[in-house]
């Protein structure tokens, strides 16, 4: 799920954009047990280039880029005039191309090869590697790859994508600038393609854990929503508007973004106040207002994603000057994201009385700057004046 700095739907998504994130360990510990060849290669350029692209793994997850990288270096290190990787479609009948190097790479990105047709489709249907050295002599090859971009393919090495034994694609080399292609130059290849399969299979992964907590946190924004009157799109408000401010004021990325599901969420403990479980594990007999962000924390604790989030939700109704709750904190001893989540929530309170437009935003800078300094912080404050000036998108 990438957001943008600036936050402009309705939409519950995952976070804002921010600096990607590292691959999973749990997927990517095993690109350690990848790049073993069957027999390995002699030169030590080789295994460096493999471990080179191992430790991308870790460090980014950018598909295109890593499968880039793997195909350019299967195209040096088997001294080849091109490479091309492509991937199985999901109904598993056919590949497409991911990577093709050369100029009429674009065209090929357009085009699908049905499984078990051609020579990688062979690759793909019976998970074999194969080396055809004379590609004029294979019935199997399918020529109109070649007459869409112009490419002749003389030779090629082709071996399969598997993770888990389950068919992921095909990585192939083309025309070997001098020689043949031999058995140690298939062990080369299938360790590269072992690190595509992982590159790939950790993209799938993190995207489908995207898309399952952004589905998860349109749940319990709807949740939120529907625990008190007057809540609906308060949530969405909350975290539009304490993003916009941390913008203006710089926070880091993490704080951002941490912002945004603060916003979110920082009402869920209201859902809580009938709820004997939660109550009882946190010693309130009869829940009140004054005990809801202590229920938020407690309903939110244990989620990894949010635990930058967990002190801006428990500490949004503390002052500046030390007279809130729950822990009566002061001045900066208030998270950032608490002081800038503290003003929103006020300014929330005005719309539920029901103002709005002009109105509306007359009255949140007059209520922002009264509070400056006593229950407001004053550079929260100052930027969120500058914003409310124009809240159109924002607010």
């Amino acid at each position: 799920m990438a957001e943008p700095k600036k936050i402009t739907t309705q939409k519950v998504t995952g976070a804002p954009a921010s600096k990607p994130a590292s691959a999973p360990p749990s997927v990517a510990a095993s690109a350690a047990q990848a790049p073993q060849p069957a027999a390995a290669p002699a030169s030590s350029k080789m295994a460096l280039e493999l471990f080179s692209i191992a430790g991308s793994l870790n460090s980014t997850l950018d598909l295109d880029f890593l499968l880039q990288k793997i195909g350019a270096a299967a195209e040096q290190l088997l001294n080849s005039e091109a490479n091309a990787i492509m991937l199985v479609t999901d109904d598993k009948k056919h590949l497409f191309f991911k990577v093709a190097s050369g100029g009429a790479g674009s065209v090929l990105k357009t085009m699908k090869l049905p499984i078990g047709q051609g020579i990688a489709g062979w690759v793909a249907q019976h998970l074999k590697p194969e080396v055809v050295n004379d590609t004029r002599s294979d019935k199997r090859f399918a020529g109109q790859f070649d007459k869409a971009s112009g490419f002749i393919t003389r030779s090629l090495l082709c071996v399969p994508m598997l993770f888990r034994g389950e068919l992921v694609g095909v990585v192939e080399v083309l025309n070997k600038r001098s020689g043949v292609y031999t058995r140690e130059d298939i062990g080369l290849l299938s360790s590269l393609a072992n690190l595509a399969s992982v590159a790939i299979t950790n993209t799938k992964l993190i995207q489908e854990q995207k898309n399952f907590f952004s589905h998860v946190l349109e749940l319990l924004v709807g949740v939120i929503e529907s625990s008190k009157p007057n809540m609906e799109g308060h949530p969405m408000r909350s975290a539009r508007l304490s993003c916009a401010i941390g913008k203006a004021l710089e926070v880091e990325d993490y704080v951002y973004r941490m912002l945004y599901y603060a916003g979110l969420l920082h009402d869920i403990g209201y859902v809580a106040f009938k709820n004997p479980r939660v109550l009882a594990e946190t010693g309130i007999v009869r829940a009140a207002e004054e005990h809801h962000p202590i229920l938020s924390v407690k309903i939110l604790e244990g989620i990894k994603m949010l635990e930058g989030a967990i002190p801006m939700i428990q500490h949004h109704h503390e002052r500046f000057d030390g007279g809130g709750y729950p822990g009566k904190l002061k001045g900066d001893a208030i998270p950032i994201g608490a002081r800038i989540l503290g003003l929103v929530e006020a300014l929330e309170e005005l719309r539920m009385l029901g103002l709005r437009g002009a109105e509306l935003a007359e009255k949140a800078i007059q209520e922002a700057k009264a509070g400056s300094g006593g229950r407001f912080d004053p550079a929260v404050v100052e930027a969120a004046v500058e914003l409310l000036q124009n809240p159109d998108g924002i607010w």
